[in-house]
């Protein structure tokens, strides 16, 4: 889907099952979610020639959901074409790490082009400066966390807001919560909302976040753990 998943796992019990399970997953999503694959399940969806697979319909049913809860402001369809793509990456390295759980690898981490499942105690995740690809702006402590962030500093003008102009007053915003499909999603919707959006966020359950404004003020919600 246009980027690099990571995997770091550590202790004593080899992993290698589960990992090679959790690559073909993730394989498996790319072939069938990503835009940037004219032969994806999504891309012949989209062009009318193959119907919707039960995973592109629960995709489906989500963004739309997801669409009514942040106003507008999540929308698969902002850049004109469907795209899941805020949703989906975050969903699928979550699936991935639900996986290793259930196959009993305990500490472990998955960085999903800066979005990022942690398991297990002790880690530690960079938050990137969005003026400095090599300088962080925070630290995130992070324990059985998703880490996902939201920024106009990689891909330019991704993000749209409901009128399909690039949202203004905001450079990035990082969500921490316990699923980084939803996690993934929010910080998406809340780029979109631009100086809006860390007044919708401090009504978020479960999760918190952290906001870096134009004038780089940065605003986070009581119990954003850095």
């Amino acid at each position: 889907m246009g980027t690099a998943v990571s995997f770091d796992v550590r202790g004593e019990r080899p992993a290698a099952a589960a990992l090679d399970a959790a690559v073909a997953w993730l394989h498996h999503v790319d072939a069938e979610f990503s835009t940037y694959r004219p032969d994806s399940g999504v891309s012949r969806f989209a062009r009318g020639e193959a119907p919707a697979s039960d995973d592109l319909r629960w995709v489906i049913d989500r963004c739309e959901r997801l669409r009514e809860r942040t106003g507008d402001f999540f929308d698969a369809y902002a850049t004109g074409s469907f795209d899941p793509s805020a949703l989906v990456k975050g969903w699928a390295v979550q699936r991935a790490a639900d996986g290793l759980r259930i196959a009993g690898v305990e500490r472990f981490c998955i960085n999903a082009g800066g979005d990022v499942v942690a398991a297990g105690p002790a880690w530690r995740v960079g938050i990137r400066h969005p003026f400095d690809a090599h300088a962080v702006a925070a630290i995130v402590k992070a324990e059985d966390l998703a880490v996902a962030t939201s920024g106009l500093y990689e891909r330019g003008g991704h993000v749209l807001t409901p009128s399909g102009r690039p949202p203004e007053g905001v450079l990035s915003v990082t969500v921490t919560g316990p699923d980084l499909g939803i996690a993934d999603a929010c910080a998406t919707a809340a780029l979109a909302m631009g100086s809006d959006g860390p007044a919708w966020t401090l009504r978020l359950d479960g999760y918190e976040v952290m906001t870096i404004l134009a004038d780089e003020t940065v605003l986070t919600t009581p119990g954003f753990p850095a």
